[in-house]
């Protein structure tokens, strides 16, 4: 893809795709610790650059799980999901966008708003939590 575009594949643009990749749901930070592992010389704006880049290309997605936090990214060739995040124990879990068409739907209804909910998180308390309260 990046060929096709007229970019190079650089050896910092494939760790960090690759660093997403493995990582899941990662943030620039956690991504950066990643490639360093390999490329020590690669800076944290080196990353932030590349996921724009990536990110323009449809390569790579960024959801906020959190006001004020950092965008986590995972790579754009997975199914659109939905992110629940448990504020208990910060676990996320990945559920089918078309949870939420009911919501969407009501939102275009009364409001005429298009809402992307792949691009946000749910925030709750997940079950394993629950079956653990006191």
């Amino acid at each position: 893809m990046l060929r096709a575009r007229g970019y190079r594949l650089t050896p910092a643009r494939q760790l960090v795709l690759t660093a997403v990749a493995n990582l899941e749901h990662a943030t620039p930070d956690a991504i950066c610790l990643e490639v360093q592992r390999t490329a020590s010389s690669v800076n944290l704006s080196t990353v932030y650059r590349t996921l724009e880049l990536l990110e323009e290309l449809s390569l790579v997605n960024h959801t906020h799980l959190g006001h004020g936090s950092s965008p986590v990214y995972h790579i754009a060739a997975e199914q659109d999901h939905l992110h629940l995040v448990c504020r208990q124990c910060g676990g996320i879990t990945e559920t089918d966008v078309t949870l939420a068409d009911p919501l969407v739907e009501q939102l275009k209804s009364v409001h005429g708003f298009e809402t992307d909910v792949t691009h946000f998180a749910i925030f709750g308390r997940c079950a394993t939590c629950i079956e653990g309260a006191p």
